[in-house]
C-alpha cells in the first residue's frame, strides 16, 4: 500500500488493553465465544458470532527489522532496551488497528450497511479449519495474473446443480 501513514503509530495503549477492548466489543455485539493466542510472529483472535466462526491472524513485526535495531535519523545501532521500546510500539499499533477493524466491521453489520458474511468473508472459518480468504485468495491472484477465471471461482456465483 502506498504511503507511510500508520493508524495509532504513537499509541500509548497497551496490547493487553486493546485485546480486552476487542473482547468487550465482541461481547457487546453478541459473540458467543472468544479466544486469542500468539506465537513468535503472529497473534490470533478468534470468535463465534452470528453462527460463524471467525479468525483474524495479526502478523507481528520481526524484532530484527532495521527500523527497530537502528535509529531512523542517523541509522545508528540502538541499545537493546531501545530496540524493545520500538518493537513494543509497533505491537501496540497493530493491536489498536485490529481493534479498530473489528469495531468498524461489527458496526457496519449492526447498521445494515453490509451483511455479516459479506463484511467478515475472508475471516470466516470453513469446516476444514481454513478461512475463506485462505481458500479463495490464491484463485484471485491467479485470475489477475492469467486474466482468466479459475474454475472454482467461476462457480461460486452459480447455485449448485440439482440432480433429478
Amino acid at each position: 500500500m502506498p504511503g507511510n501513514y500508520s493508524y495509532a503509530a504513537n499509541t500509548d495503549v497497551s496490547a493487553d488493553r486493546s485485546q480486552a477492548e476487542i473482547q468487550k466489543t465482541l461481547a457487546r455485539y453478541g459473540a458467543k465465544q472468544f479466544m486469542y493466542g500468539w506465537d513468535e510472529d503472529k497473534a490470533i483472535v478468534a470468535f463465534q458470532i452470528a453462527n460463524r466462526q471467525v479468525r483474524f491472524v495479526l502478523p507481528m513485526p520481526d524484532r530484527a527489522e532495521r527500523r527497530f535495531t537502528h535509529t531512523a535519523a542517523k541509522g545508528q545501532k540502538r541499545a537493546p532496551a531501545a530496540v524493545e521500546t520500538a518493537y513494543d510500539q509497533a505491537v501496540r499499533q497493530r493491536w489498536r488497528a485490529l481493534n479498530l477493524v473489528i469495531k468498524a466491521k461489527l458496526e457496519a453489520v449492526a447498521t445494515k450497511i453490509v451483511t455479516f458474511d459479506a463484511e467478515f468473508l475472508a475471516h470466516i472459518v470453513l469446516p476444514d479449519g481454513t478461512t475463506v480468504g485462505e481458500t479463495i485468495i490464491p484463485g484471485i491472484e491467479l485470475a489477475y495474473e492469467t486474466n482468466q477465471m479459475p474454475a472454482l471461482l467461476a462457480n461460486y456465483n452459480r447455485p449448485p446443480e440439482i440432480e433429478r
